[in-house]
């Protein structure tokens, strides 16, 4: 059974998260201000992780942050409607997805499928879609869900891992962002939502420039991306 953990000290939105989720067929734990939150985090007991900004203890950045240099966790952060600056701040420190309080349900719980669907992707039989792969210096393990630089292994989220796969597997032509919307965070392109440019810009500070000083991923404006090719 899948184990979701809820980090928010609501004991209300709790209760009613966890009886919708247990519904659903996810097991659910809940805890109720940061410092337990990150200790739960990081115990290994839970698939995926929801955490509210504001927290009693340690705030949901820092959790996340701290989050961040152990375990690649997925984690949903819940935001303010209508708070772009705490939406921006958590996909930069590396939160998988983000949804404005209050929402539906059906949407956490939509949200909540799509992440694992990506983290679990890695399991599929096809061989071709398993099969290593490299483009420039980088070296892509699509079973295994890993990305190596010259040898050295980046620590991605699962949708920065998703959103490379995507732009190498077209390396030298453009991806555009309806496209990469669907088929990384499978949902369609809003105009108001800045999460998929976010996870570009994080991608691009991960894997850095050449070693000439190019940039490898870049913004066709309106359209979409394209990882370049020298």
């Amino acid at each position: 059974m899948t184990s979701v953990l809820i980090i928010d000290d609501d004991d209300e939105l709790c209760e009613l998260v966890a009886e919708y989720l247990s519904a659903e067929g996810y097991g659910v734990a809940s805890v109720h201000d940061g410092e337990s939150g990150l200790a739960a985090a990081l115990s290994g007991k839970h698939d995926l992780a929801i955490l509210d900004v504001m927290l009693p203890r340690m705030n949901g950045f820092e959790v996340l942050r701290n989050i961040r240099e152990k375990s690649k966790i997925p984690v949903l952060m819940l935001t303010a409607r209508g708070d772009d600056t705490e939406r921006i701040v958590g996909l930069e420190i590396g939160a998988d997805d983000y949804l404005p309080k209050p929402f539906n349900p059906r949407e956490l719980t939509a949200r909540l499928r799509a992440i694992l669907r990506r983290v679990n992707s890695g399991d599929e039989s096809n061989e071709a879609a398993g099969a290593k792969f490299e483009v420039d210096d980088i070296e892509v393990s699509p079973a295994a869900r890993t990305v190596k630089i010259e040898g050295k292994e980046l620590a991605l989220t699962s949708i920065e891992f998703d959103l490379l796969n995507e732009l190498l597997r077209s390396a030298g032509n453009v991806v555009r962002k309806e496209e990469l919307s669907e088929n990384v965070l499978e949902r369609k392109l809003s105009p108001f939502d800045r999460s998929l440019d976010m996870h570009i810009s994080n991608l691009r500070k991960k894997l850095g420039s050449r070693p000439d000083g190019s940039t490898r991923i870049k913004t066709i404006r309106s359209v979409g991306y394209i990882y370049t090719l020298v």
